[in-house]
């Protein structure tokens, strides 16, 4: 018996149906080549030589496994996040006392400081987006992930980076408008490489889902509102009057590094700010355990925006009981139509180079199932 819900139509464009996050697990090779170039033994050549030909390979693979939309696997990459920022002129690569928390470990101590004023300007992401751009066919999207302008802002007002802002930002207006506004740049050149599909990845909203975590980022007194409406005004300003051509989603994340995570809470404290009022076309979200909370808050995702359910979990080996999944799908149609969700894991399987506790068979394991179910609910 079929276990369609109702007739729904084939995505063209993103997101589809099974799709994913972006990152994938570092290759033996590429970790090996990494160790090489820090310890001086390779240069920079030979290093972006391996990182072509594991891009290649990843690139094939996804392409064998029946995805729609593809990614480099964030490869040249040590963290998700901060290898972008490093990228903007005024912005330089700092250590900070300690990593992020993380329930159980620490991450590294890297981050990104102002040395200047923040500009877009020959950004090192745009040769890695050409690259893809260049061994991908019309067949599949090349996807681009950014972090979004939101989660710059919040890496910048960590800890002791405050001063730099006051230095080169006394006017916090100016700050907000460079942001959005190298972000735009940045945008429009991956645009003039051919780029169709930008994921823009946030955990800021997740951050605010969990009062714990951010009055620890933030302190006391915080305002929750005031912070939402600034998150939205960044991303908003950042991609407001792009080509209509350009799908535009984001990813909501509550931390992934080494299979753990950073914060929890349903999305109810910024449903009725995220799901309604950012102009984006679709919404990647975690639904994978408890921490995330039930579908309830999707009922404020406004117009014919669609939610990519995040229902596999990317942090842990054992496959999902597919039944179970389609029943999950299933409640979350009560909230969002059939017609605009989709699915996918919760996040990426390697936020950072480290990568979650997990083998690359496993990984594709995951991929597959993704497929399976959204071909047995979709059709």
């Amino acid at each position: 018996m079929s276990t369609n819900f109702v007739n729904t139509s084939p995505r063209t464009i993103p997101p589809f149906r099974y799709d994913i996050v972006g990152s994938f697990l570092r290759p033996q090779a590429l970790k090996e080549a990494r160790e090489k170039f820090a310890a001086g033994a390779i240069n920079q050549t030979d290093l972006t030589g391996v990182e072509n030909e594991e891009i290649v390979k990843l690139v094939a693979k996804q392409k064998e496994l029946g995805l729609k939309a593809v990614t480099d696997g964030e490869f040249r990459r040590s963290y998700w996040h901060l290898d972008f920022f490093w990228g903007f002129e005024g912005v330089e690569h700092v250590m900070m006392d300690h990593g992020y928390f993380f329930h159980g470990e620490e991450t590294r101590a890297d981050s990104a400081r102002l040395s200047g004023k923040i500009a877009f300007s020959n950004h090192p992401f745009l040769s890695h987006y050409r690259f893809l751009k260049e061994i991908t066919d019309d067949e599949v999207v090349a996807r681009q992930c950014l972090p979004a302008p939101a989660q710059f802002f919040a890496e910048l007002v960590r800890g002791v980076n405050e001063k730099e802002i006051a230095t080169y930002y006394p006017d916090r207006e100016e700050l907000y408008s460079d942001i959005s506004a190298a972000y735009r740049q940045a945008i429009l050149a991956f645009y003039d490489l051919g780029c169709r599909n930008i994921q823009l990845d946030d955990c800021t909203w997740g951050m605010l889902c969990d009062k714990n975590f951010w009055t620890a980022m933030a302190g006391e007194g915080y305002d929750i509102k005031e912070l939402l409406n600034l998150y939205l005004r960044l991303n908003n300003d950042a991609i407001a009057n792009l080509p209509n051509d350009l799908t535009i989603t984001t990813h909501v994340c509550r931390g992934n590094y080494h299979s753990t995570w950073a914060t929890s809470g349903g999305y109810a404290p910024v449903a009725d700010t995220l799901f309604s009022s950012a102009n984006v076309q679709a919404y990647y979200l975690e639904f994978d355990d408890d921490r995330s909370g039930d579908f309830a808050p999707l009922t404020a995702v406004s117009g014919d925006k669609l939610v990519v359910l995040g229902l596999i979990t990317s942090k842990q080996p054992q496959l999902e009981d597919k039944a179970q999944i389609i029943a999950r799908i299933q409640e979350a149609s009560a909230y969002v139509p059939l017609d605009r969700l989709c699915l996918s894991p919760q996040c990426g399987f390697a936020s950072t180079e480290e990568g979650n506790i997990l083998t690359e068979a496993e990984q594709w394991a995951k991929i597959r199932l993704v497929k399976e179910i959204a071909e047995e609910v979709w059709g």
